[in-house]
């Protein structure tokens, strides 16, 4: 059973988010990932990020770390450019974007030691599962949105400041391996 310290061992940036029962919430949020996953703690540091860049050397917390530093380092630029035109609220934005992939330890699994999409992954990608945990943990609807519209799915929808922030942090470290110049080198 994955601990608490195990949890903030490998996601330290949840001291960052200043109200403590939120703080609180997306703590619980991964434990309940852990608990319902094939995967470990241990496994994120080794597991690519994403399936589909082959052989992508990428880590899935080495990414998802990087994700969130990105978007808090956004927020503080539209903070000091544009002010109170572009409100950026800073314990949705970071909270949100630690949780944006914590669905794939329910949509991923590894087979002779490979990294693989689960069944479930296969009917129900990670921003479902992911907002399923958050919700179950009280995690609120605002950051459940981050969650929720950080992926392609968001594309449907009217994402908020927060969401936009993460999903374009996200998807500039993501797109360019995929479909960028070098995809094919």
């Amino acid at each position: 059973m994955t601990s608490r310290e195990t949890v903030l061992e490998i996601w330290p940036e949840i001291e960052w988010i200043q109200d403590p029962d939120l703080r609180e919430k997306v703590l619980r949020t991964w434990l309940l990932g852990f608990e319902r996953s094939p995967l470990g703690p241990e496994d994120l540091k080794e597991i690519p990020f994403t399936l589909h860049v082959p052989n992508c050397r990428v880590t899935f917390l080495a990414h998802k770390r990087l994700v969130v530093h990105l978007a808090l380092a956004c927020a503080v630029k539209i903070e000091e450019f544009m002010g109170k035109q572009m409100p950026v609220d800073r314990d949705t934005l970071i909270a949100g974007a630690i949780l944006a992939d914590v669905g794939k330890l329910l949509e991923y699994e590894k087979v002779d030691g490979r990294c693989v999409q689960s069944r479930r992954g296969q009917l129900l990608r990670h921003p479902f599962t992911g907002v399923a945990l958050a919700r179950e943990c009280g995690v609120p609807d605002e950051v459940c949105h981050v969650i929720a519209a950080h992926a392609g799915e968001g594309d449907l929808i009217r994402r908020s400041a927060e969401a936009f922030i993460v999903h374009h942090a996200d998807f500039m470290t993501y797109e360019p391996l995929v479909k960028g110049l070098d995809a094919e080198a």
